[in-house]
């Protein structure tokens, strides 16, 4: 009988991966200068236990060592989109602002610092069209543990 070779535990939480992506309806918002009830947001954790998809007040489920992707896309093909900004507790996570290789297309990205995590709610700015301040969340999404 072989047995498998046991994984090293290197006492560090293993990186999972998790996409949050949110859709804005631009000329929704730009005619109300919100995005509530013009935004919808979804994860890749829906087998994770995250809940709230196509809503404002997605509850992301998470652990420590979770790599989270912030994203947006336009729910129309030729208006402009992204995120300014993600304002969230810093002791959770630290999201950071990056760019696809070869493009002006950012994203954000963080790792969640710790277990457990109760409610984390957060606020996401976004700048939309030519406007120049950014509009903020109103219902606030959250990560928990």
């Amino acid at each position: 009988m072989t047995t498998k070779p046991r994984l090293r535990e290197t006492g560090a939480a293993a990186k999972r991966p998790i996409s949050i992506t949110a859709v804005v309806d631009c000329v929704g918002a730009l005619a109300s200068h919100s995005v509530h009830g013009h935004l919808y947001l979804y994860d890749t954790n829906k087998a994770g236990g995250s809940t709230g998809f196509g809503t404002e007040e997605l509850r992301t489920k998470v652990r420590r060592g979770d790599q989270l992707l912030w994203n947006v896309l336009a729910l129309e093909c030729e208006a402009f989109v992204s995120i300014d900004d993600i304002v969230i507790d810093r002791d959770v996570i630290e999201p950071e602002r990056k760019i696809y290789p070869g493009t002006d297309v950012a994203y954000w990205i963080g790792t969640v610092k710790k277990d457990d995590v109760q409610s984390v709610p957060y606020q996401i700015k976004f700048k939309v069209g030519t406007r120049t301040d950014p509009i903020t969340t109103t219902l606030s999404p959250a990560l928990f543990g």
